[in-house]
């Protein structure tokens, strides 16, 4: 192995996706078109980029797609096993209040009107994210839930139809999330935009997010795994693999601090034809560090999307930044990208720092309540005129003054 191919941690900085400034742009101009101009906008930039128009596909029922007995099955259970995840996160979350002789407060939980899932399927057909986009708005009881994507698959929509999709806009990259956020044909826009996607869906959904709410801004996949020791080098090499794969922007980094493990898996990945311009491509990354403690506080700056350590002994109270956390080398990423139950669509570009990956909970609104009875209308009166006159709030003074005993 060559000496650069192991970079120092210390020396390992986050490389800078290409042509972001020109996307921006592209994108811009794209929401600005369709801002003033609608449908008309949104069909000129498809059939520009993708050569077709939107279309609104119906569904039919899941049996009705006549799918391969065993991808049948493979859809059916993981759409029950993320399901149940959900059913898992929300079972504790009950409306609630208490009475403290001022009055009743509380909250309650509601489930946004009306979200649009973005599908992507422009390299690949996602059928899992078409799982993961939907299923938890569909656990919410979320009353319209739009899927939108550029593919048509049968298993695609097979999957949409099962996850509960109220509609099937075909439409991808920007001007999909566009017509989600304005409208499109007989398409009200909708509350909320999740799902992952190009630059180009990331820096739309950015830009619109001052009017419909966002999960995350995911970019292209990022997987960091921490070893020490493997009893499965072949396994953890796949796993790289297998992320860097999704995307050409796409990164896999393996982190250890023994060299000699990580000269042994940068072996067996060159071993494979594919891997090799994986490799060339930046898109697979060995770095050395000099201690345990170094390598975490490399992890949680970094924040990766998916995080796998190998050892199960491992204190994981140290890691505390994120998108998904995979134990143990039986662990592999791959299944929590299709049917663990815990949702793929995660944090990238270090956003783990401070948000996690999409759940049932960003589907639902949190909403106060508060009912103040005549002893809290006096009492309240009188803190509330007290601070409003030394805000200088005039009216907010005189509004709880009228109403003191």
């Amino acid at each position: 192995m060559m000496k650069d191919e192991i970079i120092q941690a210390k020396d390992y900085k986050r490389a800078k996706l290409k042509n972001q400034d020109t996307i921006e742009k592209t994108v811009t101009q794209i929401l600005q078109d369709i801002k003033l101009n609608s449908d008309k906008a949104i069909n000129k930039w498809s059939k520009k980029i993708d050569g077709q128009i939107g279309q609104i596909i119906k569904l039919k029922p899941f049996a009705h797609y006549n799918l391969k007995p065993e991808l049948t099955q493979a859809i059916k259970t993981a759409h029950k096993r993320i399901k149940d995840f959900c059913e898992f996160q929300i079972k504790d979350l009950k409306d609630d209040s208490f009475n403290d002789g001022f009055g009743e407060f509380g909250y309650k939980y509601v489930p946004i009107d009306r979200i649009g899932a973005y599908i992507p399927g422009g390299r690949f057909p996602l059928i899992s994210t078409a799982l993961m986009t939907l299923v938890p708005a569909q656990v919410a009881a979320c009353p319209v839930r739009i899927a939108c994507s550029p593919s048509t698959h049968p298993a695609l929509l097979a999957a949409a139809s099962l996850a509960g999709a109220t509609h099937f806009l075909q439409l991808g990259g920007a001007q999909a999330i566009g017509a989600l956020s304005y409208g499109f044909a007989e398409i009200n826009a909708v509350n909320m935009i999740v799902g992952p996607g190009n630059s180009y869906v990331n820096f739309a959904k950015a830009q619109v997010q001052h009017r419909t709410k966002i999960d995350t801004l995911a970019g292209p996949s990022e997987l960091l795994i921490y070893t020490e020791k493997l009893k499965n080098p072949d396994w953890i090499m796949l796993d790289a693999l297998a992320q860097a794969e999704h995307d050409p922007n796409a990164i896999s980094l393996i982190v250890s601090t023994s060299k000699q493990l990580l000269e042994n898996l940068y072996t067996r990945t060159k071993a494979d034809t594919v891997a090799i311009e994986l490799l060339k491509n930046k898109q697979i990354v060995f770095i050395q560090a000099e201690n345990q403690d170094q390598a975490i506080e490399l992890i949680n700056n970094y924040a990766p999307e998916h995080l796998l350590v190998t050892d199960t002994n491992l204190e994981i109270s140290k890691f505390i930044n994120y998108g998904s956390l995979f134990i143990g080398e039986n662990s592999a990423v791959a299944f929590g990208d299709y049917c663990t139950g815990p949702n793929h669509t995660l944090p990238t570009n270090a956003v783990g720092k401070n948000s996690g990956g999409l759940s049932v909970h960003q589907f639902l609104k949190v909403l106060s309540t508060q009912k103040v009875n005549t002893n809290g209308r006096n009492e309240l009166a009188k803190i509330s005129a007290i601070l409003a006159k030394e805000e200088g709030l005039k009216f907010h003074q005189k509004s709880a003054e009228i109403r003191s005993l």
